[in-house]
């Protein structure tokens, strides 16, 4: 599996307020960056797999509300992890 206990809790400590900070906006960002990276790459090479293609469309659509979601409410914050994590807006 792609996505392993130790690599979630290595993101939540470097982009969240501590290792187990699950929650924060920043953590949750971070984890939807890397899963989309993810599913891009397979997609890439499998055309036709419709599943994933919508699972990464949801996946794209939860990280925009929540970049919505800290956009409104700490522009700060907002700005941080858009450049931290190289997104385009």
């Amino acid at each position: 599996m792609y996505l392993t206990k130790e690599k979630k809790e290595e993101f939540f400590a470097k982009h969240g307020k501590g290792k187990n900070d699950t929650g924060s906006a920043e953590g949750q960002i971070a984890m939807f960056s890397y899963r989309i990276s993810h599913l891009t790459e397979h997609l890439k090479q499998n055309r036709k797999d419709f599943g994933t293609q919508k699972a990464l469309q949801t996946l794209v659509g939860k990280r925009r509300s929540l970049l919505d979601y800290l956009k409104n409410k700490d522009i700060e914050r907002y700005r941080a992890i858009v450049k931290e994590l190289g997104l385009r807006r």
